[in-house]
């Protein structure tokens, strides 16, 4: 999932003969999951056609004020659309409108909106070499930037002049790509890494049995979801799960047994700035494991176990700069056993849920939860979706990594 996903983009399209790339860029904001609304200079119809635009955004496109043609018409209000977008881009923007913008010019929809948007505004400037060279555009694009919109450089190639040269608008993939960047700069978890455990691990008896638990890994999966839009880049260590990731941020990487997810979690631990161990890792597994399907012989059967290696503890011992984390899930008892945990495995903050709260636990769409920190400070939550647990969660934790 990108992280404009979601996210309501007004996109301005003047008129230069770039405005022909913006078809292709619409729909790559579309396929991101954002949602689109265009605004077309008047002229800019003379290069790519308001039906192409409004076909692929599904929304309509705006370009008059109002249409002269139909008395009944409203007019198309440009504070609304300013307060709708997240953000606004300019594709392309050619030297006149970058010289209106600079200067307060309002002679058209798309410069009204510019003027009364409260959001973050992109350009991507596209013109000739000749006129990006010109002095009074380095002053126009000086200007806009210390008002605080953001350049998307152009590139060099040839241009419609037969020039070669700087001049030419970003190509699509880059002016997405550069406000995905962008964007991610801002969030709080920019630059960090995330490790989380998710889902069961199963032990196996033979090649057909194993020893298991109920575990869906929702809750993990949402925790690498909200770290992801977060700006975190989240290394998902996951047993055996339906569940979907859907971030480009979020690397999943799958095991079974409880001996993968430690080995794929030490491979990772070093580099970790915050780790998460939610999974429902098996304590124990068989002490040898058949290598053909046992047959149902005997109206008993016994299976040694042996511990499994905890992962847990492992890390808490050789934390250093880590933020670490671990779940309990708990049937009775359930604040001292969590407090005991804590202590023990030599946690910052531990997530305690219990079975006994209606809607917590494996399977569920929802959770409840009780966070306790290294000062035993306790924090009691809601019922609530896991992902607005999830949000929860990672609150608690910037909160502190922040301090």
């Amino acid at each position: 999932m990108s992280v404009v996903s979601g996210k309501n983009v007004l996109l301005g399209v003047t008129a230069g003969i770039a405005a022909y790339k913006t078809a292709h860029l619409v729909r790559l904001f579309i396929k991101a999951g954002a949602n689109i609304q265009v605004i077309m200079t008047p002229a800019a119809k003379d290069f790519v056609t308001p039906l192409t635009l409004s076909t692929l955004s599904k929304n309509p496109v705006h370009s008059t004020f109002y249409d002269k043609e139909d008395e009944n018409e409203l007019w198309n209000n440009h504070v609304d659309l300013g307060l709708w977008a997240d953000f606004m881009v300019i594709a392309p923007a050619t030297a006149n409108t970058l010289s209106k913008m600079a200067n307060g010019t309002c002679d058209n929809l798309l410069l009204a909106t510019y003027l009364s948007a409260k959001c973050k505004v992109y350009f991507a400037p596209a013109m000739d070499l000749d006129m990006y060279k010109h002095p009074s555009t380095k002053t126009s694009l000086d200007k806009l930037k210390s008002f605080g919109n953001v350049m998307i450089p152009a590139e060099s190639g040839e241009l419609a002049s037969g020039l070669v040269g700087e001049g030419r608008m970003a190509e699509p993939e880059h002016i997405l790509e550069f406000i995905e960047d962008d964007i991610r700069s801002t969030l709080p978890l920019s630059g960090k890494k995330v490790l989380i455990t998710a889902g069961p691990t199963y032990e196996a008896i033979d090649p057909v049995r194993f020893i298991g638990n109920h575990s869906s890994g929702k809750m993990g999966f949402e925790l690498a979801k909200c770290a992801a839009n977060l700006g975190a880049e989240v290394f998902l260590v996951t047993g055996p799960s339906h569940e979907k990731e859907g971030h480009s941020l979020i690397n999943r990487i799958d095991v079974v047994s409880a001996q993968d997810m430690y080995d794929a979690v030490h491979e990772h631990y070093k580099d970790i700035d915050i780790a998460i161990c939610s999974a429902a890792v098996s304590d124990y597994k068989p002490v040898t494991v058949a290598d053909k399907k046992i047959k149902k012989q005997d109206s008993s059967m016994k299976i040694d176990l042996v511990k499994t290696q905890d992962i847990l503890a492992s890390l808490g011992k050789q934390k250093k700069q880590q933020f670490l984390v671990g779940f309990a899930l708990e049937t009775n008892n359930e604040l001292e056993n969590a407090k005991t945990k804590l202590r023990n495995k030599n946690l910052d903050l531990i997530v305690l849920n219990s079975l006994q709260d209606k809607g917590a636990g494996f399977k569920k769409a929802t959770n409840k939860i009780t966070t306790i920190d290294s000062n035993e400070t306790i924090k009691n939550f809601e019922l609530k979706p896991k992902n607005e647990v999830a949000t929860d969660i990672f609150n608690e934790i910037m909160v502190r990594i922040h301090a």
